[in-house]
């Protein structure tokens, strides 16, 4: 494994919040397939914030591993997908879960849970007992992530 990668998995980790008490505070969601199909908030997420929260580092931290339309940020990752054409290429529900937990759908991911607190290990202690993103900031990151439809 490449230096880059070990560091990404490093970072990773040390986001990712794990406590099962704290579980129980996380708002219900249901997986039908590949996909959570109902807003984790009821309501529609506001994609201008979301760009932020996917553009910035001080956030979600997704240019640490993913590249996109963000001429203004120097240093992109590359160890994920693109995330131009995500609009595209799969469904609001099928985003909504790859945001949550996409280890539902690829054990072997290098993406952090953003909506799951159990099974964790090497947790930041500011993240310990809570999700890396609120609902309504994962429903911005996809709304964000739904209006990018040209692919790279």
């Amino acid at each position: 494994m490449t230096g880059r990668r070990w560091l990404c998995l490093g970072l990773v980790a040390g986001l990712a919040a794990g406590s099962a008490s704290a579980q129980e505070a996380l708002r219900p969601y249901e997986v039908v397939g590949d996909a959570i199909p109902a807003s984790l908030t009821g309501q529609p997420g506001d994609a201008a914030r979301g760009r932020a929260i996917v553009g910035t580092r001080q956030v979600g931290l997704c240019l640490l591993c993913h590249s996109g339309p963000f001429p203004e940020e120097r240093f992109q990752g590359e160890l994920a997908p693109d995330l131009r054409g995500s609009g595209s290429r799969w469904s609001e529900g099928q985003l909504r879960l790859r945001i949550v937990d996409s280890a539902r759908l690829n054990p072997a991911t290098i993406m952090p849970p953003y909506y799951r607190l159990d099974g964790l290990q090497r947790v930041a202690p500011n993240f310990r007992g809570k999700p890396i993103l609120t609902p309504e900031q994962i429903e911005d990151v996809l709304a964000y992530l739904k209006t990018l439809r040209e692919q790279p």
